[in-house]
């Protein structure tokens, strides 16, 4: 009697591990393919991420709201920053493993001849070794 009792019980966790592994992988393809975010804070990211290189002026105009928010920018993965605010205009590997996003502000000349080196305002977001975000600043071009 109790070998049909294990047998029963063991095809029932079998069963049973079957299902919560398919609901589990089920809520993480939910959850990861959520698109992102239209606001963060002040900041309007679709605005910010409809202006590819600042070329339409659009960023321009964002500035204040973004200033608003570095605080909370800083901290986040390089991840979530690139769903955050879009691809980066320049990604710049600097030294000891750490990285810069660059987003330009304004149109320059990036936006007419890609390749050459652009001085317009731009905002740079420094991810470390690690892949977080510790420091924002602006400045003409790039660091």
């Amino acid at each position: 009697m109790k070998t049909n009792r294990v047998k029963v019980y063991s095809k029932y966790t079998a069963c049973l591990k079957q299902v919560v592994l398919a609901g589990s992988l089920l809520t993480l393809n939910l959850l990861s393919c959520s698109p992102p975010p239209d606001t963060f804070g002040k900041l309007d990211l679709k605005k910010w991420r409809g202006d590819r290189g600042g070329c339409n002026g659009v960023r321009t105009t964002l500035i204040p709201a973004f200033k608003a928010e570095i605080q909370n920018l800083k901290g986040n993965s390089a991840n979530t920053i690139g769903e955050l605010l879009g691809r980066p205009d320049i990604n710049q590997i600097a030294d000891r493993n750490q990285k810069f996003y660059i987003y330009f502000l304004e149109k320059g000349t990036h936006c007419d001849k890609p390749s050459e080196k652009s001085n317009s305002p731009s905002v740079a977001i420094r991810m470390s070794a690690i892949g977080l975000a510790t420091e924002i600043t602006f400045q003409d071009g790039t660091p």
